[in-house]
């Protein structure tokens, strides 16, 4: 019985030019496959940079945040020592985060609403959707809010003498 292999390398012993896989680049491979799948792949592509996008959204507003509490740590401290709670420090860091958080969803809506029209062209389709407006503002509001979380928690557990001695 002679395998796949060894056909390869006996062509490639007689004529090292012969192509002995079946190889096709992207372009050819989508025009030739059905619409549907088409339209599959796209869904796929667009999917996977918005999960790209909302982690380095949560990254980036985490680093700011944490950059925020650390350079208000000797603020915190004083809070602390005269007598705020976590929930106070909790709720300081909270509040300075959901303004931009909620104005940057609220851009975000009055774009999606406003650009509709033009990509409905585009993509066949109603993009009006509550649903998913809906969805999306949720999910994002919940990724931002860990992305807050964190650093925020971190700043709740600050020893008031420590934060105090750092400068």
């Amino acid at each position: 019985m002679v395998s796949l292999h060894g056909v390869r390398e006996q062509l490639k012993a007689i004529n090292p030019d012969q192509q002995t896989s079946y190889s096709v680049d992207l372009e050819t491979r989508l025009t030739s496959e059905p619409e549907w799948q088409q339209e599959h792949l796209a869904a796929w592509i667009f999917g996977g940079f918005a999960w790209l996008a909302l982690v380095l959204a949560a990254l980036g507003l985490y680093s700011v945040v944490s950059y925020a509490v650390a350079q208000r740590s000797n603020e915190f401290g004083i809070r602390m020592a005269l007598g705020a709670r976590r929930e106070d420090l909790l709720r300081i860091v909270f509040r300075s985060a959901l303004g931009s958080v909620g104005s940057g969803i609220f851009v975000g809506l009055a774009l999606s609403l406003a650009l509709s029209q033009i990509m409905a062209k585009w993509a066949h389709g109603n993009l009006r959707d509550p649903g998913i407006l809906f969805a999306g503002t949720i999910l994002l509001s919940l990724v931002s809010g860990l992305a807050c979380a964190i650093p925020a928690r971190r700043t709740s557990k600050v020893d008031p003498m420590i934060a105090l001695r750092s400068e």
